[in-house]
Order: C-alpha cells, then structure tokens, then sequence
C-alpha cells in the first residue's frame, strides 16, 4: 500500500497579491532599457499574483501557483484590475517656491516661454522665491507634491535642484530633497542643475557663473554626496554647447553622471552633446536633429520625453517620439513637475504621450516604468515587478492597460504599495453615502 503524499507546507510572506486581470511585469530588460518593438513587451500575466516578504518581491505568477506555494495573513485581491510596477516620474523640479499663474495668461496671450525669462520671469522669478524660502517651508511644500505623486501612482521620482543659482541655495534646494526623501515613502532621487539659467548677479557674465558652477558648487555638492546626476540647461541664451559640456565634463570629474536639458525650444546640438558625454539621458528634444537622435541611439542614451511641459507651454508641438523609437532610442517619460508645468500626475502623462506623441498604451507604460528606471540609474532596484525587487507596485481600477491613456482626467488608482507596504487605499476611503 502506498503511503500518502506530505504536502509541503506553504512559505509564509507578509503579502499577497491575487487575481490580478492583468499583471504587468515589464521583466527581462534589467542591464538595458527597452527600445523599438521591445517597449510593446509588457509580460502581462493574467489571472497573475505576486508574493512579497520584507518589502521584496519573493515570487510572481500565475494565480494558483503562486498560492499554493504561500500563504500570507494579508492578500489583496485585484479582480478585475491591473497590477503594474510604480510609476517613475524621470524628471521633476520638486523644490521650490512661489506660483507662477501670472505667466498662464501671458502665454495664453502670446509671451514666449523665452521672452518670460529674459523679462526677469520664469525661472529667475521662482529663484527669488525660493531663496527666500526657508529650509522647513520648502520641505514642507516637497512633502505635499509627494503627496499627490503617490496617490497616482508614482513611487519614484528624479528631483532636481536648480532654483538656487548659487551656491548656498543650491546647497539648500539638495539639502531639502535628501531631507523629504528621509521623510517621505516616494523615493527621491537627487540631481545638481546649478546650471539652470543665468542669475541675475552674473547676467552679463555667464563664463564666470559658470566658473563657480565648476569650481565651487560641483566639488561642495560632491563632497557633501548631495546628488547622483550634474544636469545642464543647453540652449540658446542659457548655456551653450562649449559651457554645457564643461559642467558636464566636471560633474562626471566628481562622479556625477550627467543628464542634459536638450533641444527644448531649439536645435542646438544637445543630443548630439549627451551623446558625445556619455549622459545617462536627454531631456525635452522637441527640436532634436535626426543626427543627435542617431547618435544618442548609438550610445544608448536615455531620451525622457516630458509632453506635459510642451502642453503647459502652449508650443504646438511635441517630441517626436516615434522617430526616436524607430530609430532605436530608448525612450522614458516624466512630468517636468515645475512652476509653470504643475503637473503631478504620471497616468495623464502616459495619455499625453499616446495623444500627442503617438505612444501605445504599451509603449507609454514601458517608458513610464522600467525606461523611466533606467533614465535615473534604478532599474536594478525598480520599473519591473521581478523576483528581488522593490516591491513597488500599483493597482489600477482598469480592465487591461489600454484603459491607460484612453481613460484621462480621472485617478484610477486602487491602491499604492512601496516597498512591501499599502501607503495608498482609496478602496478603503470610498465616498460615504448619507443612507
């Protein structure tokens, strides 16, 4: 007679997620990000679930698979929804102070985004606002972005400094980023972009601002390990080619990997110069040449396309996102939060890719998830939903990931976990009727 199978007790795990409608895993791309065809690779798995134990992901699979093999006192089932990697918003302007709702209207009225700087608005308007600001007041402005980014979805975000535009307030802006990152469940990534415009100090002397950039701002940022990217903004009546590529060239001195404002309002040559510097991404490229595209191609150089900045500045026209694919570059997505693109909400993006870019749903998740990751150096850690990653994870009230971008305006946000933990339930915060 036989004797009976001892079936193995399940492992336990701190969370279960079941069911899923759809389990976007985005897997497989962890050493490059995805480019052409492989960004409509979404490794969806239906009826799909995910284990999760000390903020990690232990497994991930089919439903009935993963079940009996674990157990957990929590699960959360995601009938009829989606499950996707966190969001990662690739480029932000998180700290600052001051709105600049004046400016709508005069860009409703024709004013250019360059003639509003050159007036002593703009960015030198937010500068002087936020070196006003005090350290608290700023983290405290960081926390409530964090906020809103969270309860749509994003867990991850690039945030960079820039509104300082000298060295103690720069110093500040970062101090202000490593503080809300302490304090809040997004994780925050930090970039220097000392060079965001031309102070008022130095207006007739660029090359000596730039001088203090390379000489005192890059080597205190470093020394204090107060930032991970040197970002530059090169374009016509800001930085130049030659001084864009000396910030850059000193910030990888100092082991900061350079990212670059690129091409935004005209054709300057920026790709061509994240190319040439090896930059981890080139930022905007509405104005890009077919030669700067090919090269960043080549390098493998990140292009984090920021179609909520276009909109906001009313420029009628966008990144030409879908040259970029064909050619081979790899592409991300961000909000370009910031005081004249108050923009917090990475699924609208995603819709203004597909709308206005002509991204697939599929495309715009890839490039809002585990592109994105690899635009701020974390895809080893984030953008996917793999064994050993972060557990960050979204679920969405949407029946298959073409609702994103097709259903805008609306948060269609179920529940938010970071790093193994529920910090987002609008389930549980449902409207109480009056009966």
């Amino acid at each position: 007679m036989n004797k009976p199978t001892k079936r193995r007790a399940k492992e336990k795990v701190d969370l279960l997620i079941v069911n899923a409608k759809e389990l976007l895993t985005l897997a497989g791309t962890n050493e490059k990000p995805r480019i052409g065809k492989q960004m409509r690779e979404l490794g969806i798995v239906r009826k799909g679930a995910l284990a999760i134990r000390d903020g990690r992901i232990v497994a991930v699979g089919k439903t009935s698979e993963i079940t009996r093999k674990f157990r957990s006192e929590n699960l959360i089932s995601a009938s009829g929804k989606i499950v996707l990697p966190g969001f990662v918003d690739a480029h932000t302007h998180l700290v600052f102070a001051g709105f600049r709702e004046k400016e709508f209207q005069m860009r409703i009225e024709g004013a250019s985004y360059m003639e509003i700087l050159s007036a002593g608005g703009g960015i030198l308007k937010t500068v002087r606002e936020t070196r006003k600001a005090s350290f608290d007041k700023l983290v405290d402005l960081a926390i409530q972005t964090l906020d809103v980014m969270l309860e749509h979805g994003t867990t991850t975000v690039e945030a960079k400094s820039g509104y300082g535009l000298a060295t103690k307030d720069e110093l500040k802006i970062l101090e202000v980023i490593r503080r809300a990152n302490q304090l809040h469940s997004v994780d925050v990534v930090p970039t220097f972009l000392g060079a965001h415009a031309v102070p008022p100090e130095y207006k007739n002397n660029a090359a000596e601002y730039v001088n203090l950039i390379v000489d005192e701002m890059i080597p205190q940022v470093a020394e204090k390990g107060l930032a991970e990217f040197c970002d530059v903004f090169c374009e016509r009546g800001v930085f130049n080619l030659e001084q864009s590529k000396r910030i850059l060239v000193a910030g990888k001195n100092y082991r900061l990997k350079p990212k670059i404002h690129a091409d935004e309002m005209s054709t300057c040559g920026g790709a061509e110069l994240a190319a040439e510097v090896g930059a981890v991404s080139a930022d905007h490229l509405l104005f890009a040449s077919m030669e700067g595209i090919k090269a960043m191609a080549e390098k493998c150089v990140a292009a984090v396309l920021l179609p909520g900045a276009a909109f906001s500045l009313m420029m009628g026209k966008f990144a030409d996102a879908r040259l970029m694919i064909n050619c081979g570059v790899p592409v991300a997505l961000g909000t370009d939060y910031n005081p004249s693109c108050v923009l917090e909400n990475m699924q609208l993006v995603i819709a203004f890719a597909c709308h206005f870019m002509q991204l697939t749903p599929a495309e715009a998740i890839t490039a809002a998830t585990i592109n994105a990751a690899h635009a701020i150096g974390k895809a080893h850690e984030i953008g996917s939903l793999e064994v050993g990653k972060k557990a960050d994870v979204i679920i969405l009230n949407a029946p298959n990931h073409k609702f994103l971008g097709y259903h805008f305006g609306v948060n269609l946000v179920d529940k938010v976990i970071k790093n193994g933990r529920v910090v987002v339930d609008r389930e549980a915060r449902r409207i109480q009727l009056p009966f």
